[in-house]
């Protein structure tokens, strides 16, 4: 479990996280979302110690990292795939960190196992591509078994077989009880994943929720019908106040009503449909919704541009 509470860090005259407040508990994937510069990576290095805060404190199962006697045991965590000596092989680079903990050998062979790392070994951490290292640091997280287990971008540079099992071993984690903050830019790939998403922004806490009510918050759902009918449609919703935008010659998006309502009302009145669909807000609209003014660094569209000379 991870609680920071009012945790700030400044650097000079720069704040790079303002007094943020949040819980991962256990049992969860909880994402950890922002733009570039909100915050992410500097919350993550206080909560294991490579930062100390201005002010404001952040635990893992109770107790500062520092002040754990074995921390590999509390709290994985991968923060950076190259973050390994290259000319070591991905076992003894992995035994290197066990040693540290007592962790036994048998233990890195799981780890390995685990990970797939099985007929790479013994090569060189220097010569893997960075899907393959991405799968040593997780390894590394996992050596001690540990109740908390932090990920950032774990995704990076794997193929889709890749994802999937981070997918899969994210839910297993939580599955088994322990707690997980995920990092990831993929906002597919997260939606998948995580139960509750915590979202910075310009350093502080934008959004702090489930998964389902951070997208229901961006618009929640509409229904997409196909219709040759769609102006006797639109006048027949229109005592439930609901609103039909046209898409194309035969399709709309209607907003305000329920697939099942429009459906019987439809019916009623004769109207045909060839397609009734409810489509989901994703967390990508949510995202950039939630995040829109918190964008440190944004780049110009080429209309802006053009607009501009």
């Amino acid at each position: 479990m991870i609680e920071a509470t009012s945790l700030t860090k400044t650097y000079g005259d720069k704040t790079a996280v303002d007094g943020i407040s949040f819980t991962v508990e256990p049992g969860y994937v909880t994402g950890f979302l922002g733009p570039n510069g909100s915050g992410k990576s500097t919350t993550m290095r206080m909560i294991v110690g490579l930062d100390r805060p201005t002010s404001g404190r952040v635990t893992v199962n109770g107790k500062p990292y520092a002040d754990h006697s074995a921390p590999l045991t509390e709290v994985g965590i991968l923060l950076d795939a190259k973050a390994a000596h290259p000319a070591r092989s991905a076992r003894n680079h992995l035994r290197c960190i066990a040693r540290t903990h007592g962790i036994s050998n048998r233990r890195v062979d799981e780890v390995i196992s685990m990970t797939g790392l099985d007929s790479v070994a013994g090569k060189r951490v220097g010569k893997f591509s960075l899907g393959m290292g991405q799968r040593v640091g997780i390894a590394g997280a996992l050596l001690g078994d540990p109740q908390t287990v932090i990920l950032d971008e774990p995704v990076n540079g794997l193929d889709p077989e890749g994802v999937q099992w981070v997918r899969s071993l994210c839910r297993s984690l939580a599955a088994e009880g322990r707690a997980v903050l995920l990092s990831s830019h993929l906002m597919d790939e997260m939606a998948k994943t995580a139960d509750r998403v915590v979202v910075l922004g310009r350093g502080r806490v934008i959004a702090n929720a489930s998964m389902d009510d951070i997208i229901a918050g961006s618009g929640g759902e509409t229904i997409r019908v196909r219709s040759t009918d769609l102006d006797r449609l639109s006048q027949a919703l229109s005592p439930l106040g609901a609103t039909l935008a046209r898409t194309s010659a035969d399709s709309a998006e209607v907003t305000g009503s329920t697939a099942e309502q429009i459906a019987r009302i439809a019916a009623a009145d004769g109207i045909v449909l060839f397609e009734i669909t409810t489509v989901r807000a994703s967390l990508e609209e949510a995202f950039f919704a939630l995040t829109h003014d918190a964008v440190e660094y944004r780049t110009s569209n080429h209309a802006d541009t053009e607009n501009a000379r």
